[in-house]
């Protein structure tokens, strides 16, 4: 699966990291791989890449840099797929909202994930686990992070890396 994500400042990465931390039987995100998904692309091999990163870039064509805000920790407690609880910092953004349906209109959206109330912006912390230890941390407070997007990336899920980047403006 691809996907567009936003570049994470290591202010947000280490705050998810330290969180994970304190899910000592929840599966927390490596370091390195926390993302904050825009919108998932497809999937397919190398020559389908280059297709779907072409119909991307041209969505997102015209997108000046934006600003994001971390809000607090918060969790689904039953995840539309894989393990539940899923702890996340909350994202806020209208900007970010506004880019996710603009690429809805140019691929499909995910069911259950992706549509126009579905969609959450996030960075996950960690999966499954303690739902009680889950519920202690999500009543957290932590202090907003705010930062300027100004690149997107383009993430390959099932080789767990960069495939290509967009400054913004685009």
């Amino acid at each position: 699966m691809y996907s567009l994500n936003v570049s994470l400042p290591s202010s947000v990465t280490s705050l998810a990291g330290r969180l994970g931390r304190e899910l000592p039987r929840a599966r927390a995100r490596p370091r390195g791989e926390h993302t904050l998904v825009v919108k998932r692309l497809g999937s397919g091999d190398h020559t389908a890449y280059a297709r779907i990163e072409a119909r991307a870039r041209d969505a997102v064509r015209g997108t000046a840099p934006f600003e994001v805000r971390l809000t607090g920790v918060e969790q689904f407690e039953v995840a539309a797929t894989g393990p539940s609880p899923v702890v996340y910092l909350a994202v806020e953004s209208p900007e970010l909202r506004a880019l996710h349906e603009r690429l809805c209109e140019a691929f499909d959206a995910v069911e259950g994930m992706e549509g126009p109330d579905e969609y959450v912006p996030h960075v996950t912390v960690a999966r499954g686990g303690d739902p009680a230890a889950a519920e202690r941390l999500v009543e957290r407070d932590i202090d907003p992070v705010e930062w300027a997007v100004e690149e997107l990336v383009f993430f390959d899920a099932e080789r767990g890396q960069s495939v290509s980047r967009v400054s913004l403006p685009a």
